[in-house]
């Protein structure tokens, strides 16, 4: 398979590393210094791009993206509540492809489908509140993390008695908040605790490189090559729907 990778940072020196070691090939690499490589020869040639970057630039490059015809991988997060509609209605209606995900780690999967299931059963237990916290270097731009908010949804899609996610403190029992730190070089932790009077139960990721994200960012990739639309884990891993 053909890649090109958009961003050169670590995760797309990772990225690199986990494609070539699969057998494909990298045709093109964007970063900040040659942006006018989207509309190369080498980049229209690519079967799949990966794309992560920040905020900022995310929606800029979907969009250069699609305009060169290359499916597109993307793990940035920040541009959703701005851009979301847009790009989900340009890959539902406009015959573009992108697999987006908050996190394209197999273990966040397993976290994700076991952190739904865990708040179907606590559904049923009001006595508990439940808390997330999520832990970052601090290089990460935007608060809380991607992550964080797709647990969160996850969360509010099977507990009836929380209606929506809140940055740090609730001021209603009906929130559910989400503390964020950023320290250190910390790849990513995430925890959810359910707490009562009588105990509390507490689940957890830690991410302990970025080589599980790269390794699900090229499997991304491959599963993009053959479908179209806009794509997310829950088709790779039917496991979480």
């Amino acid at each position: 398979m053909k890649i090109a990778l958009i961003g050169y940072g670590k995760m797309g020196k990772e990225i690199e590393k986990v494609a070539l070691s699969r057998g494909h090939e990298i045709v093109c690499i964007i970063d900040v210094n040659n942006q006018e490589d989207f509309e190369s020869e080498a980049f229209r040639s690519a079967d799949v791009a990966i794309e992560f970057t920040n905020p900022m630039v995310a929606y800029n490059n979907y969009i250069k993206t699609f305009k060169a015809g290359v499916k597109l991988v993307s793990g940035s997060t920040g541009w959703m509540a701005e851009h979301g509609e847009e790009i989900r209605e340009l890959c539902t209606k406009g015959g573009k492809t992108l697999f987006w995900s908050s996190n394209f780690s197999l273990g966040v999967a397993i976290f994700s489908a076991v952190n739904k299931y865990l708040a179907k059963i606590m559904n049923q237990f009001p006595a508990y509140d439940v808390t997330m916290s999520e832990t970052h270097h601090v290089h990460k731009l935007d608060a809380p993390s991607g992550t964080a908010i797709t647990l969160a949804e996850g969360i509010l899609e099977n507990m009836e008695r929380k209606s929506s996610w809140v940055k740090e403190e609730a001021h209603a029992d009906s929130e559910l908040p989400i503390h964020s730190i950023r320290e250190g070089e910390i790849f990513g932790i995430h925890s959810i605790r359910y707490d009562s009077d009588a105990d509390s139960i507490t689940i957890t990721h830690d991410a302990k490189n970025r080589g599980g994200f790269a390794l699900g960012a090229v499997l991304a990739a491959e599963y993009t090559a053959t479908h179209e639309g806009y794509l997310g884990m829950s088709d790779l891993f039917p496991f979480l729907r």
